[in-house]
């Protein structure tokens, strides 16, 4: 272990983590940086700070960063403009934070000249291979700790056992500890594990954090109008908002309304499946808004071009290839679709649903002159129909014949 001098560590300031940093110092007697991230998970930070001292980090080596912008500006909004669903309903909010944490361990190991980076994902889940995949494609040459792939604390009887022993704080939480793993970020809150093991248990009210029941819900909808410039919003209601201001606006009115709850089970990229539940109130209105706004300004086989591509973006970010050739070369082609992409949309939200009430572009495709079911005053000649569905017919019409 000797060779490792030096390790940037991506920590919460918890328990596991505090754990980590520990074990990091004792079994290969080396420096630790401490990273903590404010992605916009509403936790107080600075208190990571303090304990990172009081376990012996230098102040100069414990990074505490804000970097809510970059990560809606940098990642959630270019996930949006391709209208990413993975598995057809899990709107990757815990995927899409991780590559920027990797970008900033590594950038943090390079500034001060760490041998090694770490991270307390365990052996089981998604979040070790985003990491390090993440870590990789960046610094090819960096070495990745994974301490829950290399230690014998296997429960968390065993470390308590070590925190005890390790002289490392153990905070005695007020009231009932929470049975569920969660994490959260300005797009999302998840929670795993507890009763929710068992794909037969509904969601227990009192588990969400975001958003009111949708019977609690007001009795009237709530209307929003959203700005749209290259197929990011820049404005709710006529006022401008950065991205992040954006997002976390939708997230406070969505929760509101009793939007953006999910309850899915899916198909982890380590081969298991997994239950969740997820909170995404502001994501669920942009993925709706969004779609709606394309809908008058994309041309028709741009869009089902964009619908056939997506599955396979989803795929790569849940899988953590976000710094991978192939996410960038279809993001070249996913921003360039939304050049027109510009407008406004009217949203209405009603007990838990995302209604659409109006959209209107100066670039809208939408010709009401040649859609009227009135007269339209010669734009449209319906005697053309009939060439174009006999030419359409034409295979059709051969097949039925020769195996008629």
């Amino acid at each position: 272990m000797s060779d490792v001098s030096k390790v940037v560590l991506a920590y919460s300031g918890g328990l596991d983590t505090s754990i980590i940093l520990r074990w990091l110092q004792e079994t290969y007697d080396c420096e630790v940086v401490t990273f903590t991230a404010d992605l916009g998970q509403g936790d107080e930070l600075e208190p990571a700070r303090q304990k990172a001292l009081g376990m012996g980090v230098a102040p100069e080596e414990i990074y505490i960063e804000d970097l809510r912008e970059e990560f809606t500006r940098d990642f959630v909004f270019p996930m949006f403009r391709a209208n990413t669903v993975y598995e057809g309903e899990y709107l990757l909010g815990t995927s899409i934070a991780r590559p920027l944490i990797a970008k900033r361990l590594v950038e943090i190991a390079a500034e001060t000249g760490a041998d090694a980076i770490s991270h307390g994902a365990t052996g089981k889940g998604n979040d070790q291979v985003r990491f390090e995949l993440g870590a990789y494609a960046l610094a090819p040459d960096i070495r990745v700790i994974a301490p829950w792939r290399e230690w014998e604390l296997g429960s968390r009887q065993s470390l308590m056992s070590y925190a005890a022993s390790h002289d490392i704080p153990i905070e005695m939480a007020r009231g009932k500890k929470s049975p569920f793993s969660m994490d959260a970020n300005l797009l999302h809150i998840s929670f795993e594990g507890g009763p929710l093991e068992d794909p037969w248990n509904e969601p227990p009210s009192e588990m969400w954090r975001w958003s009111v029941s949708p019977e609690l819900a007001p009795a009237e909808g709530t209307y929003i109008d959203l700005t749209y410039q290259h197929g990011d919003i820049v404005a709710i209601d006529g006022k401008p908002m950065t991205p992040a201001v954006v997002l976390a606006e939708l997230n406070r009115i969505g929760g509101a309304n009793g939007v953006g709850r999910l309850d899915i089970v899916e198909n982890r990229y380590v081969g298991m499946k997994s239950r969740g539940a997820y909170e995404t109130p502001g994501g669920t209105i942009m993925l709706k808004a969004h779609r709606a706004i394309e809908s008058i300004t994309l041309d028709r086989e741009v869009a089902h071009l964009k619908d056939s591509l997506m599955p396979r973006y989803a795929e790569i970010i849940y899988n953590g290839f976000w710094w991978s050739p192939e996410r960038e070369m279809l993001q070249v082609a996913i921003d360039h679709s939304q050049a027109h992409v510009n407008g406004e949309v009217r949203v209405k939200l009603y007990k838990g649903n995302v209604e659409i009430a109006g959209r209107r572009s100066d670039d809208s495709l939408f010709d009401e002159l040649i859609a009227t079911f009135e007269d339209d005053g010669g734009a449209y000649d319906q005697a053309d129909a009939a060439g174009f569905i006999k030419l359409n017919a034409l295979r059709l019409r051969n097949l039925a014949r020769k195996r008629g």
